[in-house]
């Protein structure tokens, strides 16, 4: 077996299976995270809690959360559904707008210097893959007919 063997392999391989690796990857990060949320154990509740205070006053933090939570899961539920990306993707767009929110309403929590990120930050600008991932999913869609 030579390299251009193994090569092609491996292309063909990927190419087969990245839409439902990244399908199945963006699932357990939404509904994982998500269901955190719900169910009171999410190590993000403090920063989530300190947006929540710097943006939102028109509802409780408890049923924010409890909101926000379930609406991750039915992201994330929604990402291995076939069919359901027309659905899912402009809620991905909500989500990934109130997630980066911290780098700009809350600059302490996420910056420790100019462009230096906190842990914090590193795991918000790591959505970036995220939104990759489901671009990438979305460009394989077939146009809506007339």
């Amino acid at each position: 077996m030579n390299m251009r063997t193994i090569d092609l392999g491996l292309i063909h391989f990927f190419r087969k299976y990245w839409i439902p690796v990244a399908r199945f990857g963006i699932f357990v990060v939404f509904f994982w995270f998500g269901i955190l949320k719900v169910l009171g154990y999410s190590p993000a509740e403090p920063l989530v809690e300190q947006l929540f205070s710097a943006t939102i006053s028109f509802m409780s933090f408890s049923s924010f959360i409890l909101f926000f939570g379930l609406f991750e899961v039915l992201i994330g539920i929604l990402f291995l559904i076939k069919g359901a990306e027309r659905i899912v993707m402009p809620l991905l767009l909500i989500h990934m707008i109130t997630t980066f929110g911290p780098l700009v309403f809350l600059p302490e929590a996420s910056w420790s210097s100019f462009m230096v990120p906190t842990l914090t930050g590193q795991y918000i600008i790591k959505n970036l893959v995220i939104i990759a991932a489901a671009m990438g999913i979305a460009a394989q869609l077939h146009p809506i007919r007339k």
